[in-house]
């Protein structure tokens, strides 16, 4: 699997039970999470496949030694592959993500 951002396309504004619903199709624990504005997250790796979905705010994850930085708004989707070394900093109006793991 790659390092895949989906872009929030649609003119409506996504809902949590719209983002969740996705995820509940991977068959994955969903984690919700939130983070204050500029919030760091040194670099680090998981052992697992990680997909995070934007429900509102923005982050910026970087990708070192792919020499990649996206940046994610609400609605957007990054799907992680297990293993990429990544960091983030979340944006100037704080994020909140909904998360699945799949092992």
């Amino acid at each position: 699997m790659d390092l895949k951002v989906t872009p929030w396309t649609r003119d409506d504004e996504p809902t949590e039970e719209h983002l969740r619903e996705t995820l509940e199709q991977q068959e994955a624990t969903i984690f919700r999470w939130s983070n204050q504005p500029e919030d760091v997250y040194p670099g680090h790796t998981h052992g697992y496949h990680k997909i995070v979905l934007v429900l509102k705010g923005s982050i910026k994850f970087d990708f070192p030694v792919r020499h990649k930085t996206l940046n994610l708004n609400t609605g957007d989707r990054l799907e992680l592959p297990a293993g990429i070394r990544h960091s983030a900093v979340v944006g100037p109006e704080g994020v909140t993500c909904l998360e699945a793991h799949v092992y």
